[in-house]
Protein backbone atom coordinates (compact mmCIF):
# COMPACT_ATOMS: atom_id res chain seq x y z
CA UNK A 1 0.00 0.00 0.00
CA UNK A 2 1.50 3.37 -1.00
CA UNK A 3 1.83 6.45 1.23
CA UNK A 4 -1.28 8.13 -0.23
CA UNK A 5 -3.37 4.99 0.32
CA UNK A 6 -2.20 4.71 3.91
CA UNK A 7 -3.03 8.38 4.49
CA UNK A 8 -6.55 7.94 3.08
CA UNK A 9 -7.26 5.00 5.36
CA UNK A 10 -5.67 6.71 8.37
CA UNK A 11 -7.82 9.81 7.84
CA UNK A 12 -11.00 7.72 8.02
CA UNK A 13 -11.87 7.99 4.34
CA UNK A 14 -14.55 5.41 3.58
CA UNK A 15 -16.02 4.48 0.17
CA UNK A 16 -19.51 3.07 -0.26
CA UNK A 17 -20.94 1.93 -3.56
CA UNK A 18 -23.72 -0.39 -4.65
CA UNK A 19 -24.66 -2.34 -7.74
CA UNK A 20 -28.03 -3.71 -8.80
CA UNK A 21 -28.39 -7.52 -8.98
CA UNK A 22 -29.66 -7.38 -12.54
CA UNK A 23 -27.53 -10.18 -13.96
CA UNK A 24 -25.79 -10.14 -17.34
CA UNK A 25 -23.15 -7.61 -16.32
CA UNK A 26 -21.28 -6.41 -19.38
CA UNK A 27 -18.23 -4.53 -20.55
CA UNK A 28 -19.89 -1.18 -19.80
CA UNK A 29 -20.36 -2.14 -16.13
CA UNK A 30 -16.76 -3.31 -15.94
CA UNK A 31 -15.09 -0.27 -17.52
CA UNK A 32 -17.55 2.23 -16.07
CA UNK A 33 -17.49 1.09 -12.44
CA UNK A 34 -16.23 -2.33 -11.39
CA UNK A 35 -12.64 -1.89 -12.54
CA UNK A 36 -12.43 1.36 -10.61
CA UNK A 37 -13.84 -0.29 -7.47
CA UNK A 38 -10.90 -2.68 -7.58
CA UNK A 39 -8.51 0.27 -7.56
CA UNK A 40 -10.41 2.08 -4.80
CA UNK A 41 -10.04 -0.78 -2.34
CA UNK A 42 -6.31 -0.01 -2.29
CA UNK A 43 -6.91 3.62 -1.34
CA UNK A 44 -9.98 3.60 0.92
CA UNK A 45 -11.80 1.52 3.44
CA UNK A 46 -14.25 0.12 0.89
CA UNK A 47 -17.79 -1.17 1.35
CA UNK A 48 -19.44 -2.68 -1.71
CA UNK A 49 -23.07 -3.75 -1.71
CA UNK A 50 -25.32 -5.74 -4.02
CA UNK A 51 -28.46 -3.64 -3.61
CA UNK A 52 -31.24 -6.22 -3.61
CA UNK A 53 -33.59 -3.92 -1.65
CA UNK A 54 -33.37 -1.46 -4.52
CA UNK A 55 -34.03 -4.27 -6.98
CA UNK A 56 -37.51 -4.97 -5.61
CA UNK A 57 -38.71 -1.43 -6.36
CA UNK A 58 -39.84 -3.18 -9.55
CA UNK A 59 -41.28 -6.71 -9.74
CA UNK A 60 -38.72 -9.51 -9.40
CA UNK A 61 -38.89 -13.27 -9.78
CA UNK A 62 -37.52 -14.62 -6.45
CA UNK A 63 -35.44 -17.39 -8.03
CA UNK A 64 -33.99 -14.97 -10.60
CA UNK A 65 -33.18 -12.44 -7.89
CA UNK A 66 -31.20 -15.01 -5.93
CA UNK A 67 -29.41 -16.12 -9.10
CA UNK A 68 -28.60 -12.57 -10.15
CA UNK A 69 -27.33 -11.64 -6.69
CA UNK A 70 -24.86 -14.53 -6.81
CA UNK A 71 -23.89 -13.73 -10.41
CA UNK A 72 -23.14 -10.08 -9.65
CA UNK A 73 -21.15 -11.10 -6.58
CA UNK A 74 -19.16 -13.56 -8.69
CA UNK A 75 -18.43 -10.84 -11.24
CA UNK A 76 -17.08 -8.52 -8.56
CA UNK A 77 -14.89 -11.24 -7.10
CA UNK A 78 -13.65 -12.33 -10.53
CA UNK A 79 -12.79 -8.74 -11.46
CA UNK A 80 -10.57 -8.39 -8.41
CA UNK A 81 -12.68 -7.25 -5.45
CA UNK A 82 -11.08 -8.88 -2.43
CA UNK A 83 -13.49 -10.01 0.32
CA UNK A 84 -10.61 -9.67 2.78
CA UNK A 85 -9.60 -6.18 1.69
CA UNK A 86 -13.13 -4.86 1.13
CA UNK A 87 -16.53 -5.52 2.69
CA UNK A 88 -18.83 -7.20 0.17
CA UNK A 89 -22.42 -8.13 1.00
CA UNK A 90 -26.01 -7.97 -0.18
CA UNK A 91 -28.08 -5.12 1.18
CA UNK A 92 -31.03 -7.05 2.62
CA UNK A 93 -28.76 -8.85 5.11
CA UNK A 94 -28.08 -5.58 6.99
CA UNK A 95 -31.35 -4.24 8.47
CA UNK A 96 -29.89 -0.82 9.32
CA UNK A 97 -30.25 0.21 5.66
CA UNK A 98 -34.04 -0.05 5.78
CA UNK A 99 -34.25 1.40 9.30
CA UNK A 100 -32.26 4.50 8.42
CA UNK A 101 -34.17 4.86 5.14
CA UNK A 102 -37.42 5.29 7.12
CA UNK A 103 -35.83 7.96 9.28
CA UNK A 104 -34.64 9.74 6.13
CA UNK A 105 -38.14 9.48 4.66
CA UNK A 106 -39.15 11.65 7.61
CA UNK A 107 -36.29 14.11 6.95
CA UNK A 108 -36.42 14.45 3.15
CA UNK A 109 -38.92 16.87 1.65
CA UNK A 110 -41.51 15.88 -0.94
CA UNK A 111 -40.29 18.63 -3.23
CA UNK A 112 -36.78 17.19 -3.18
CA UNK A 113 -38.01 13.79 -4.37
CA UNK A 114 -40.29 15.38 -6.96
CA UNK A 115 -37.19 16.79 -8.63
CA UNK A 116 -35.52 13.39 -9.06
CA UNK A 117 -35.31 12.82 -12.80
CA UNK A 118 -34.56 9.10 -12.57
CA UNK A 119 -37.99 8.35 -11.09
CA UNK A 120 -39.65 10.21 -13.95
CA UNK A 121 -37.60 8.23 -16.46
CA UNK A 122 -38.24 4.83 -14.86
CA UNK A 123 -41.93 5.38 -14.09
CA UNK A 124 -42.62 6.91 -17.49
CA UNK A 125 -46.29 7.34 -18.37
CA UNK A 126 -47.19 4.71 -15.76
CA UNK A 127 -46.33 7.01 -12.85
CA UNK A 128 -49.53 6.39 -10.88
CA UNK A 129 -48.86 2.64 -10.86
CA UNK A 130 -45.19 2.92 -9.85
CA UNK A 131 -44.32 1.61 -6.41
CA UNK A 132 -43.73 3.92 -3.45
CA UNK A 133 -40.35 2.19 -3.19
CA UNK A 134 -39.36 3.37 -6.66
CA UNK A 135 -40.34 6.91 -5.70
CA UNK A 136 -38.40 6.84 -2.41
CA UNK A 137 -35.43 4.98 -3.93
CA UNK A 138 -33.16 8.03 -3.37
CA UNK A 139 -33.78 8.06 0.40
CA UNK A 140 -32.75 4.41 0.60
CA UNK A 141 -29.66 5.27 -1.42
CA UNK A 142 -28.88 8.02 1.09
CA UNK A 143 -29.31 5.51 3.90
CA UNK A 144 -26.99 3.04 2.15
CA UNK A 145 -24.24 5.64 2.16
CA UNK A 146 -24.82 7.24 5.54
CA UNK A 147 -25.45 3.99 7.44
CA UNK A 148 -21.65 3.76 7.27
CA UNK A 149 -20.99 7.50 7.42
CA UNK A 150 -19.17 7.08 4.12
CA UNK A 151 -17.05 10.03 3.08
CA UNK A 152 -16.78 9.28 -0.65
CA UNK A 153 -19.07 7.73 -3.26
CA UNK A 154 -18.03 6.76 -6.80
CA UNK A 155 -20.78 8.05 -9.06
CA UNK A 156 -21.67 8.15 -12.72
CA UNK A 157 -23.62 10.89 -14.45
CA UNK A 158 -26.96 9.22 -13.68
CA UNK A 159 -26.30 9.15 -9.92
CA UNK A 160 -24.96 12.65 -9.30
CA UNK A 161 -28.42 14.01 -8.49
CA UNK A 162 -28.98 11.25 -5.91
CA UNK A 163 -25.66 12.02 -4.22
CA UNK A 164 -26.65 15.68 -3.99
CA UNK A 165 -29.89 14.57 -2.31
CA UNK A 166 -27.85 12.44 0.11
CA UNK A 167 -25.86 15.53 1.06
CA UNK A 168 -29.09 17.53 1.46
CA UNK A 169 -30.56 14.84 3.74
CA UNK A 170 -27.38 14.67 5.84
CA UNK A 171 -27.37 18.45 6.17
CA UNK A 172 -31.08 18.55 7.07
CA UNK A 173 -30.65 15.85 9.73
CA UNK A 174 -27.64 17.61 11.24
CA UNK A 175 -29.49 20.93 11.24
CA UNK A 176 -32.72 19.54 12.71
CA UNK A 177 -30.91 17.88 15.62
CA UNK A 178 -28.14 20.49 16.01
CA UNK A 179 -25.35 18.01 15.39
CA UNK A 180 -22.63 17.32 12.86
CA UNK A 181 -23.16 13.58 13.03
CA UNK A 182 -23.39 12.78 9.33
CA UNK A 183 -20.61 13.74 6.90
CA UNK A 184 -21.49 15.27 3.55
CA UNK A 185 -20.13 12.57 1.23
CA UNK A 186 -18.02 13.68 -1.71
CA UNK A 187 -18.28 12.27 -5.23
CA UNK A 188 -15.32 10.15 -6.27
CA UNK A 189 -14.81 10.98 -9.94
CA UNK A 190 -12.68 8.81 -12.19
CA UNK A 191 -10.59 10.08 -15.03
CA UNK A 192 -10.50 6.49 -16.27
CA UNK A 193 -14.23 5.73 -16.21
CA UNK A 194 -15.38 4.85 -19.71
CA UNK A 195 -18.85 5.28 -21.15
CA UNK A 196 -19.27 2.20 -23.31
CA UNK A 197 -21.84 2.27 -26.08
CA UNK A 198 -23.71 -0.50 -27.90
CA UNK A 199 -21.71 -2.51 -30.43
CA UNK A 200 -24.72 -2.25 -32.76
CA UNK A 201 -25.52 1.45 -32.27
CA UNK A 202 -22.84 3.87 -31.14
CA UNK A 203 -25.48 6.41 -30.07
CA UNK A 204 -26.97 4.09 -27.40
CA UNK A 205 -25.39 3.05 -24.13
CA UNK A 206 -24.43 -0.63 -23.83
CA UNK A 207 -27.29 -2.30 -21.97
CA UNK A 208 -28.43 -5.74 -20.92
CA UNK A 209 -31.97 -4.79 -21.98
CA UNK A 210 -30.98 -4.53 -25.65
CA UNK A 211 -32.61 -7.48 -27.45
CA UNK A 212 -29.46 -8.13 -29.49
CA UNK A 213 -26.81 -10.24 -27.75
CA UNK A 214 -24.34 -8.75 -30.21
CA UNK A 215 -24.89 -5.25 -28.79
CA UNK A 216 -22.81 -6.03 -25.70
CA UNK A 217 -19.94 -8.11 -24.38
CA UNK A 218 -21.13 -9.93 -21.29
CA UNK A 219 -18.70 -10.64 -18.49
CA UNK A 220 -19.64 -14.31 -18.80
CA UNK A 221 -18.74 -14.48 -22.52
CA UNK A 222 -15.92 -16.85 -23.41
CA UNK A 223 -12.97 -15.91 -25.62
CA UNK A 224 -14.61 -17.09 -28.86
CA UNK A 225 -17.81 -15.15 -28.19
CA UNK A 226 -15.90 -11.97 -27.28
CA UNK A 227 -13.93 -12.14 -30.52
CA UNK A 228 -17.07 -12.88 -32.56
CA UNK A 229 -18.91 -9.89 -31.11
CA UNK A 230 -15.99 -7.59 -31.87
CA UNK A 231 -15.86 -8.87 -35.47
CA UNK A 232 -19.59 -8.22 -35.91
CA UNK A 233 -19.53 -4.79 -34.22
CA UNK A 234 -21.02 -2.04 -36.39
CA UNK A 235 -18.50 0.26 -38.08
CA UNK A 236 -18.39 2.67 -41.02
CA UNK A 237 -16.49 2.34 -44.31
CA UNK A 238 -13.88 5.04 -43.66
CA UNK A 239 -10.34 4.56 -42.42
CA UNK A 240 -9.59 5.52 -38.85
CA UNK A 241 -8.50 9.14 -38.36
CA UNK A 242 -5.12 10.15 -36.98
CA UNK A 243 -6.58 12.59 -34.43
CA UNK A 244 -9.48 12.43 -31.97
CA UNK A 245 -11.27 15.30 -33.74
CA UNK A 246 -11.75 12.99 -36.70
CA UNK A 247 -14.05 10.76 -34.62
CA UNK A 248 -16.76 13.43 -34.50
CA UNK A 249 -19.97 12.15 -36.09
CA UNK A 250 -18.51 8.62 -36.14
CA UNK A 251 -20.05 7.13 -32.97
CA UNK A 252 -19.28 3.47 -33.70
CA UNK A 253 -15.63 4.21 -34.49
CA UNK A 254 -15.34 6.41 -31.40
CA UNK A 255 -16.84 3.66 -29.24
CA UNK A 256 -14.43 0.95 -30.43
CA UNK A 257 -11.41 3.23 -30.13
CA UNK A 258 -12.53 4.20 -26.61
CA UNK A 259 -12.86 0.55 -25.59
CA UNK A 260 -9.38 -0.23 -26.92
CA UNK A 261 -7.90 2.75 -25.07
CA UNK A 262 -9.64 1.80 -21.82
CA UNK A 263 -8.58 -1.84 -21.95
CA UNK A 264 -4.96 -0.98 -22.75
CA UNK A 265 -4.70 1.97 -20.36
CA UNK A 266 -3.71 4.34 -23.15
CA UNK A 267 -5.20 7.53 -24.58
CA UNK A 268 -7.44 7.95 -27.62
CA UNK A 269 -4.64 9.89 -29.30
CA UNK A 270 -2.17 7.06 -28.67
CA UNK A 271 -4.54 4.51 -30.23
CA UNK A 272 -5.13 6.71 -33.27
CA UNK A 273 -1.39 7.33 -33.54
CA UNK A 274 -1.01 3.59 -34.03
CA UNK A 275 -4.08 2.83 -36.15
CA UNK A 276 -4.81 6.15 -37.89
CA UNK A 277 -5.16 5.72 -41.65
CA UNK A 278 -5.87 2.00 -41.30
CA UNK A 279 -9.21 0.30 -41.76
CA UNK A 280 -11.33 -1.70 -39.36
CA UNK A 281 -10.04 -4.86 -40.98
CA UNK A 282 -6.75 -4.14 -39.21
CA UNK A 283 -8.18 -2.62 -36.07
CA UNK A 284 -10.87 -5.15 -35.12
CA UNK A 285 -8.49 -8.15 -34.76
CA UNK A 286 -6.27 -6.05 -32.51
CA UNK A 287 -9.26 -4.97 -30.42
CA UNK A 288 -10.51 -8.55 -30.21
CA UNK A 289 -7.12 -9.72 -28.94
CA UNK A 290 -7.01 -7.00 -26.28
CA UNK A 291 -10.61 -7.69 -25.20
CA UNK A 292 -10.05 -11.44 -24.95
CA UNK A 293 -6.80 -10.99 -23.00
CA UNK A 294 -8.46 -8.67 -20.47
CA UNK A 295 -11.95 -10.12 -20.18
CA UNK A 296 -11.88 -13.87 -20.76
CA UNK A 297 -9.96 -14.61 -17.50
CA UNK A 298 -12.71 -12.75 -15.61
CA UNK A 299 -15.40 -14.79 -17.33
CA UNK A 300 -13.52 -18.03 -16.62
CA UNK A 301 -13.22 -17.16 -12.94
CA UNK A 302 -16.89 -16.14 -12.77
CA UNK A 303 -17.98 -19.48 -14.15
CA UNK A 304 -15.79 -21.29 -11.61
CA UNK A 305 -17.26 -19.26 -8.74
CA UNK A 306 -20.82 -19.88 -9.87
CA UNK A 307 -20.19 -23.61 -9.65
CA UNK A 308 -19.98 -23.15 -5.87
CA UNK A 309 -22.93 -20.98 -4.74
CA UNK A 310 -22.34 -21.90 -1.09
CA UNK A 311 -18.94 -20.23 -1.26
CA UNK A 312 -20.49 -17.06 -2.68
CA UNK A 313 -23.18 -17.11 0.02
CA UNK A 314 -20.50 -17.49 2.71
CA UNK A 315 -18.64 -14.43 1.40
CA UNK A 316 -21.87 -12.39 1.43
CA UNK A 317 -22.77 -13.58 4.92
CA UNK A 318 -19.31 -12.74 6.27
CA UNK A 319 -19.39 -9.34 4.57
CA UNK A 320 -22.82 -8.59 6.02
CA UNK A 321 -21.58 -9.39 9.53
CA UNK A 322 -18.66 -7.00 9.07
CA UNK A 323 -20.95 -4.33 7.58
CA UNK A 324 -23.45 -4.60 10.42
CA UNK A 325 -20.63 -4.28 12.95
CA UNK A 326 -20.10 -0.78 11.52
CA UNK A 327 -23.75 0.08 10.89
CA UNK A 328 -25.33 -1.02 14.19
CA UNK A 329 -23.43 1.43 16.46
CA UNK A 330 -24.09 4.25 13.98
CA UNK A 331 -27.82 3.58 13.95
CA UNK A 332 -27.81 3.30 17.75
CA UNK A 333 -26.31 6.79 17.89
CA UNK A 334 -28.91 8.05 15.38
CA UNK A 335 -31.73 6.64 17.54
CA UNK A 336 -30.32 8.38 20.59
CA UNK A 337 -30.00 11.67 18.73
CA UNK A 338 -33.64 11.42 17.60
CA UNK A 339 -34.90 10.50 21.05
CA UNK A 340 -35.90 6.87 20.58
CA UNK A 341 -35.83 4.67 23.68
CA UNK A 342 -33.80 1.45 23.68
Amino acid sequence: MDQQSTAARTNGARIFSGIQPTGNLHLGNYLGAIRNWVTLQNDFESIYCVVDLHAITVAQDPAELRKSTREVTASLLAAGISPEQSILFNQSRVPQHAQLAWIFNCVAKLGWLNRMTQFKEKAGKNRENASVGLYSYPTLMAADILTYRATHVPVGEDQKQHLELTRDIAQAFNSAYETDFFPLPEPQIFGSATRVMSLRNGASKMSKSDPSEYSRINMTDDADMIAQKIRKAKTDPDALPSEAAGLADRPEAANLIGIYAALTGTSIDDVLGEFGGRGFGDFKPALAEVAVTNLSPIGDKMRDLLQNPDHIDHILEDGAARAEAIAAPILKDVNEIIGFLG
